[in-house]
C-alpha cells in the first residue's frame, strides 16, 4: 500500500485540539473520515514496513515500541468512524462501514503475517534475560508473539493468501450482517393506530410511542424493537393480541420475509468461512479457535459448563412455565411465548408486591446516572463527574462528563448516548474513543450507549428495572476503559480476552441492588418522594424470581452460537431454508427446546454472533459471572464496612488497583487471583441462578 500525504485541512490530520482529544465530532464527516482512513491505514502500513526493513538489531525499542507507537492517525479516525456507522448509521455510513471492514482485515493481516516482523519479535524472545523486561513489557511481548501465531505466521506462503481472502470475505459478510439486523429492527417496528391496543401502557410511553410515529411521518403509535427477543413493552400490554403481534414481528427478523433483511444466507456463509478459517489455522472448529485464545482454554471446557448449567435451568423454566400457564388459565386467557413476561411480571406483583408500573416513576434516567451509576463510583473509586455542556458528540442526545479524581486532577471523560434512533445499532455497548497509554501520553475518552425509547419533548425518561441493570452493566465496562493505568495502548483497559470482559461490567451491577444506592436514585421523578422502604426491600427480596427462564433464554443463545461454530465446513447446510430446523435441533439436543422460551436471540438477529465479536463466545457471559458472582460475595463479606456491603473506598480501591486498573497488562486471572487470593469458585454463581 503506497503511503500517501493526508490534507492537512482534514479534522484527522492532527491530533484534537479538544480536552483529552476528544473527536471534533462536528468536523467528521463521511468524506473526511475515508480521506483518513485511507491515508492512516497507508501510514501504519509504511511504518510496519520501515521495522520490517530496520537493519538494526531488535531491541524493545525499535520493535516492540515502535510497533505500540504506530498507526497514530488510524487510531484517531478508527474510533470515530466506528462510533458514527454503529449509533448514526444511514446510507452513507453503511457504504463506508462495508468498504473500509474488508480493507480493515487486511491489514490486520499485513501485520500478522509478517515474517520480517515476526522474526524480529523472535528475536527479541530469545533474548528476554538479558534484556531484563518490566512484566508489562514482558507481558505485550508474549501477546505478540501469541497474536502472530494464532493469526497464521506459521502458515505456507499459498496458505496465507487462502487466509487473507478467507478473512476479507468473512469481515464483508459480518458487516452486511450487522447492517441487515439494523434494517431488520426497522423494519419489524410495529404501527399502531388504536389506542385500544396498547392499554395497559401509561400516557408518557404513548406520548414517546406517537412522537416515534411521528419521526418517521406515521400518524398513531410506533413501537420500536430492541434486539432481544422478548421486548420490554410486553408486560405491560393488557391485549393477547398486541403482545402476540410484537412477539411475532421479533421473533421473524432476517428470516426472509423481508428479503432487504434475510440474513440467512449470511449465516451460513460466515459460519463455513470461519470452519474453514479454523481449520486451515489447525483447529477442529472455530468454536476450538476462539476458546483457545481465551480463559476458558479449550471448546470442550465451554461445552461442559453449559451443559452443566442447562439441565438445571430448563428444569426451573419449566417449573416457572407451569406456575405461570395456572395463572393464565385462572384469568381465561391463553399462554403463549408472548405472555410470558406479561404473567411473570404478574406473579411477581401477586408474590412480591412489585410492579414495573409502580417502580417507573421512580427510575428517572437522570437520577438513574447521577445519584446512583455515578454516586456508586464516587463512593467506592473517590472520582466525581461533572458535566461539560460546552464539549459536544455526534447527536443533541450525547452528553459528555469530565471524571476527576479525588485531588481534582482529570482522570478521563466519559459520554452517553442513551436513546434509540433510526439509523443506531440495537442493544448496548460501550466503546473507547481514545485508549489510555502512559507511553503515548493519553488519558481515555470512554462512551457508553444504550437504545432507550426518547420521550415526548419536555416528559421524563423512565426506565424499567431492567434497563437500570443495563445502565450499571455498561458503566461497569466504561469503569474498565477510565481506570486503565498501563504503559501499551495495545494493553488498555478493555483489551482483555472476550471470556473476560463481561467481569468488571458484571460485577457492576451488584450496585444497583444495593439498599444506599437505590435510596439514593430512586426518587419519583414529580414528588421527589424515596422509593419507599417496604417497596424496596420486595424489590430486593425477589433474588432468584424469574431466573429459569432468564438463565434458559442465555443458554439457548449462547449453545445455538457454539452450535453454528462447532460444525466442520462440509457440515454447514447448503440452503438457507435448513436454518431454521438446524436451530430447532441444537436446541433440541441441548434440552433448551422449549416453546415458551425462545433464546434471547434466534441465529437471524443474532448481531454478537453473526456481526462479528462474540462469534463462539457468547458463552463468555455466563463465564464470566462466575468471577463475577464470587467477586459479589468478596464485597458483600469480606469488602464490607458496617453492613455497607462493600459500598466503601477501600474495597473500592483494592478492586480498582487490582484489577480494573490492570487493562491486560497481565494474565487477567492472575488480576483475578491478587484481587480475591485465590480462584474463582462456581457455587455463588449457582446460588445465585437458583441452579444448586
Amino acid at each position: 500500500m503506497a503511503r500517501m500525504s493526508l490534507n492537512p485541512a482534514n479534522p484527522f490530520a492532527t491530533p484534537s485540539p479538544l480536552p483529552l482529544e476528544l473527536p471534533d465530532f462536528a468536523a467528521a464527516t463521511p468524506e473526511a473520515v475515508r480521506e483518513a482512513l485511507a491515508a492512516g491505514l497507508a501510514e501504519q502500513r509504511a511504518e510496519w514496513d520501515a521495522i520490517a526493513a530496520d537493519p538494526e538489531i531488535p531491541t524493545v525499542e525499535n520493535t516492540l515500541l515502535a510497533l505500540e507507537r504506530s498507526g497514530q492517525l488510524l487510531a484517531r479516525v478508527l474510533p470515530v468512524g466506528f462510533t458514527l456507522m454503529e449509533s448514526v448509521g444511514g446510507e452513507e455510513w453503511d457504504a463506508l462501514e462495508a468498504e473500509f471492514m474488508p480493507q480493515l482485515s487486511a491489514h490486520a493481516d499485513a501485520l500478522h503475517l509478517s515474517a520480517p516482523i515476526f522474526q524480529r519479535l523472535e528475536s527479541l524472545d530469545r533474548s528476554r534475560d538479558l534484556l531484563g523486561l518490566d512484566e508489562e513489557t514482558d507481558w505485550l511481548l508474549q501477546e505478540y508473539l501469541r497474536d502472530f501465531r494464532r493469526a497464521g505466521i506459521g502458515l505456507s506462503e499459498p496458505d496465507q493468501e487462502t487466509l487473507k481472502d478467507l478473512n476479507q470475505r468473512l469481515a464483508a459478510a459480518e458487516t452486511e450482517f450487522s447492517q441487515r439486523a439494523t434494517k431488520a429492527l426497522e423494519e419489524a417496528a410495529q404501527l399502531f393506530t388504536d389506542r385500544a391496543e396498547l392499554d395497559g401502557l401509561d400516557d408518557e410511553t404513548l406520548d414517546a410511542l406517537a412522537q416515534a410515529a411521528r419521526d418517521r411521518g406515521e400518524e398513531g403509535w410506533l413501537v420500536t424493537l430492541l434486539s432481544p427477543s422478548q421486548q420490554p413493552l410486553l408486560p405491560r400490554l393488557s391485549s393477547p393480541a398486541t403482545r402476540g403481534r410484537i412477539m411475532a414481528a421479533s421473533l421473524a427478523r432476517g428470516d426472509g420475509h423481508d428479503p432487504a433483511s434475510d440474513t440467512r444466507a449470511l449465516i451460513l456463509t460466515l459460519a463455513r468461512l470461519r470452519a474453514q478459517r479454523a481449520q486451515l489455522l489447525g483447529h477442529a472448529t472455530h468454536a476450538a479457535a476462539v476458546a483457545e485464545e481465551g480463559t476458558a482454554k479449550s471448546a470442550e471446557a465451554v461445552a461442559d459448563r453449559l451443559a452443566a448449567l442447562a439441565p438445571a435451568a430448563a428444569r426451573n423454566a419449566r417449573r416457572e412455565g407451569e406456575e405461570l400457564a395456572r395463572l393464565a388459565a385462572e384469568a381465561g386467557e391463553d399462554f403463549t411465548a408472548a405472555d410470558w413476561s406479561h404473567a411473570s411480571e404478574r406473579l411477581r406483583r401477586r408474590l412480591f408486591a412489585v410492579d414495573d408500573e409502580v417502580l417507573r416513576p421512580y427510575l428517572e434516567l437522570d437520577s438513574v446516572l447521577t445519584n446512583g451509576v455515578f454516586w456508586a463510583a464516587e463512593r467506592l473509586y473517590g472520582i466525581t463527574f461533572h458535566e461539560r455542556t460546552d464539549l459536544h458528540g455526534y447527536s443533541p442526545d450525547v452528553r459528555v462528563w469530565e471524571v476527576r479524581e479525588e485531588d481534582g486532577s482529570t482522570l478521563a471523560l466519559f459520554l452517553g448516548d442513551y436513546y434509540a434512533r433510526k439509523g443506531k445499532r440495537g442493544g448496548a455497548w460501550m466503546h473507547n474513543l481514545v485508549d489510555q497509554s502512559r507511553l503515548l501520553g493519553r488519558r481515555p475518552v470512554v462512551m457508553n450507549n444504550l437504545n432507550v425509547t426518547k420521550p415526548a419533548e419536555g416528559e421524563p425518561t423512565l426506565l424499567t428495572w431492567d434497563e437500570v441493570t443495563t445502565c450499571f452493566h455498561e458503566f461497569g465496562h466504561a469503569l474498565h476503559g477510565i481506570f486503565s493505568d498501563v504503559t501499551h495502548p495495545s494493553l488498555s483497559g478493555t483489551e482483555v480476552p472476550r471470556d473476560f470482559v463481561e467481569f468488571p461490567s458484571q460485577v457492576n451491577e451488584m450496585w444497583m441492588a444495593n439498599r444506599a444506592v437505590v435510596a439514593n436514585f430512586a426518587r419519583h421523578h414529580r414528588t421527589g418522594e424515596v422509593l419507599p422502604d417496604e417497596l424496596l426491600d420486595r424489590l430486593l427480596a425477589m433474588g432468584s424470581f424469574g431466573q429459569g427462564f432468564a438463565t434458559s433464554e442465555y443458554l439457548a443463545a449462547a449453545l445455538l452460537d457454539q452450535a453454528w461454530h462447532r460444525l466442520a465446513p462440509e457440515e454447514v447446510p447448503d440452503d438457507v431454508a435448513a436454518v431454521e430446523s438446524f436451530e430447532a435441533a441444537a436446541l433440541e439436543a441441548a434440552g433448551l427446546a422449549h416453546p415458551l422460551v425462545p433464546p434471547r436471540y434466534r441465529s437471524t438477529y443474532f448481531n454478537h454472533a453473526f456481526g462479528g465479536g462474540y462469534d463462539a463466545n457468547y458463552y463468555s457471559y455466563i463465564w464470566s459471572e462466575m468471577l463475577d458472582a464470587d467477586t459479589v460475595e468478596w464485597f458483600r463479606e469480606e469488602g464490607a464496612e458496617d453492613g455497607d456491603g462493600g459500598l466503601n473506598r477501600a474495597a473500592g480501591q483494592r478492586f480498582r488497583d487490582e484489577l480494573l486498573s490492570r487493562g491486560n497488562s497481565r494474565d487477567p486471572l492472575e488480576s483475578f487471583r491478587a484481587f480475591r487470593g485465590r480462584d474463582a469458585e462456581i457455587g455463588p454463581l449457582l446460588r445465585r441462578r437458583g441452579l444448586e
